[in-house]
Order: C-alpha cells, then sequence, then structure tokens
C-alpha cells in the first residue's frame, strides 16, 4: 500500500493509493486504515513529506566504512531540516563540498523499544526514500554531525510511504544528476542489515509512530552544485526529486 501525505485547500491530510486517486484516511497510524470517503486525482496533486517525525536518526557504520575504531553508530538530524519533494535544498556556501545521499529511510509505526531481529519489522509502518544532505568536509571536524547536516532542507523526504516492500534488506538505490547516473547501489551494500540498525537504534531510545531512520548511503553519495536535479530512486517505493540553489 502507498500512503502519501498532500497539500489540500485545508491543510496536509494523509492518503492512500486507489488507482489513479488518492483515498484520504483517518488516521496514518491505525490498523486498519480508516477512509473519510473523500478523494482527490493523483495527477497533479502536491505532494509533501510522508511524515512529521519528532526523531530522525541517521546511522553511521563507522568500523566497516571508514575503519573508525568505533561500532555503529546514530545521531540526530534536526527536524528543522525535514524538506518535501520538489523543494529546493538550499547548499550552504563557503563550507567546501555539499554532497547529497540516496537512502532508505524507516518509518516506525507503534511504539518500539528493544526491538530484536525476529520482531524489528513489526514495528514498521513502511519504507520511504530520503536525501541526506551533507557539507562533508565539516565532517572531520564534527562528531555530532551538527555542522554537517544542518541546512536549509537538508533532509527531503518521501514522495511516499510504501507498506509492502517485498525485501528492504535487498532494495536497489539509484542516484540521477541532471538525469545522468551518478551512484548505483542498495540496501545489500550496508555494512549492517536495515533489521539489525533498528535494533541497535531501540535498544538505546525508544521511537514513536512517524519517527524516521535513516538507514546509510551504500555509496550512494554524490557531490552537487547550484542548479543540479536530482532523482533518488529506490526499486519498489518510487523516485524523490530535488533541486539544488
Amino acid at each position: 500500500m502507498r500512503i502519501a501525505r498532500i497539500l489540500t485547500p485545508t491543510g496536509p491530510q494523509h492518503a492512500v493509493a486507489d488507482g489513479d486517486s488518492w483515498a484520504f484516511i483517518e488516521d496514518v497510524f491505525a490498523t486498519p486504515l480508516v477512509r473519510t470517503g473523500e478523494a482527490v486525482p493523483i495527477e497533479g496533486t502536491a505532494l509533501l513529506a510522508p511524515v512529521q517525525p519528532r526523531d530522525i536518526l541517521g546511522l553511521g557504520h563507522n568500523l566497516t566504512n571508514n575503519d573508525h575504531p568505533l561500532p555503529m553508530q546514530a545521531w540526530h538530524k534536526s527536524v528543522h531540516t525535514l524538506a518535501n519533494p520538489g523543494d529546493a535544498i538550499v547548499a550552504r556556501r563557503g563550507v567546501g563540498t555539499v554532497n547529497i545521499e540516496g537512502e532508505l529511510a524507516v518509518v516506525i509505526g507503534t511504539r518500539a523499544e528493544a526491538l530484536t531481529l525476529e520482531n524489528a519489522f513489526d514495528a514498521v509502518l513502511g519504507f520511504t526514500i530520503v536525501n541526506d544532505v551533507t557539507n562533508v568536509d565539516q565532517v572531520p571536524i564534527d562528531e555530532k554531525s551538527f555542522q554537517s547536516k544542518g541546512g536549509e532542507n537538508y533532509t527531503p523526504l518521501g514522495p511516499w510511504i510504501e507498506t509492502e516492500l517485498a525485501d528492504p534488506e535487498n532494495v536497489s538505490t539509484t542516484v540521477e544528476i541532471n538525469g545522468e547516473v551518478r551512484a548505483e547501489s542498495g540496501s545489500f551494500n550496508l555494512p549492517s542489515s536495515v533489521a539489525a540498525t533498528l535494533v541497535y537504534v531501540t535498544q538505546w531510545l525508544t521511537l514513536y509512530p512517524g519517527d524516521v531512520v535513516m538507514t546509510g548511503a551504500p555509496n550512494t553519495f554524490v557531490a552537487v552544485n547550484p542548479g543540479d536535479r536530482v532523482d533518488i530512486t529506490l526499486a519498489g517505493i518510487g523516485t524523490l526529486t530535488n533541486t539544488v540553489v
């Protein structure tokens, strides 16, 4: 099932895809989902970030990726960096290279604490695409990922949530800049599995419905410049598009 958060004249509204329409639902976290009976055409509808998380977590798979003498670590990314599909990424000037990072994002659907490999996905509402924009030259002097990850619209999320992804551990990722493929990889190349990531995070922090876990960039990072169009495509989900200014 595909769930979007769309802009309507009366404000944001969650909806499920039904043929060529978005059918409104009462509560995106309800089981089962309850439709309101209202719908709008998919064509021409403005999509918003599919959730408004209280927490956005990123993952640094330290030891395997860069021989840093630490195991997997999580870090917080400010919710103030959240951006909608189509929003302009405001690349911070004067701080060096700005990278985009195409990643699989997990959207939590229920209270999640002390998950195990066996039940990790039971707490998941679905999966979406995230662009973890990074001031990469700040990373060596910014162990807390504050300077490197902060910026206007530095976390585009969307375009929707897919609740029935066949295998989260085997999702291919393609990054295009101005229509040219610049990176191809997938969750199958992550140093730690998606399930293991959720286990790790919930050992230390209880997650709640709508929280987002960015699972990491498996060599899906590309330097960008103002004027670039970024298309991140994840198999089974769709394409997240933003421009850089």
